[in-house]
């Protein structure tokens, strides 16, 4: 398991909010693990269904991306903020932009891959896709508490 130093960027005064619920670094043997721990944390933060299924299935996608395309693993930071649940996924990958997800439904070009982070950005309030602490990617999604 993380540290919380190492898992926690700087804290700003618009951060003090925030509740560090889980944080996890995960290959493909553990990414099961990952997944039930995540639905345990958003069940237990009363993310009601439908709704934490869709979350944890995003949030598995994007997890699972960190694997295949960046090095075989990744790091996980779930945090509860007032009113979201959020979720850091962090790999040590080439990196990559918001520009790579598609537009349309994925695979309409015979493609049969590359539909995880359309599904994760249809299901999160929000998803940002910004340069990693080191290097590599951090994608962020999002989902509202209400």
């Amino acid at each position: 398991m993380l540290t919380p130093e190492s898992a926690r960027p700087q804290s700003t005064d618009a951060e003090a909010s925030v509740r560090y619920l889980l944080q996890r670094r995960f290959t493909a043997r553990l990414l099961p693990q990952v997944r039930l721990l995540v639905e345990e944390c958003a069940a237990r933060e009363g993310l009601a269904e439908p709704r934490r299924g869709e979350f944890v299935l995003a949030v598995d996608e994007v997890a699972s991306n960190a694997v295949e395309h960046a090095g075989g693993s990744g790091r996980l930071v779930l945090r509860r903020t007032d009113d979201e649940l959020e979720c850091l996924v962090i790999d040590s990958g080439p990196g990559f932009t918001e520009a790579v997800i598609p537009e349309l439904l994925p695979g309409l070009d015979g493609a049969p891959t590359g539909r995880g982070l359309w599904m994760a950005r249809l299901v999160a309030d929000r998803l940002s896709i910004s340069p990693g602490p080191a290097d590599g990617a951090m994608v962020t999604l999002a989902v509202r508490l209400s």
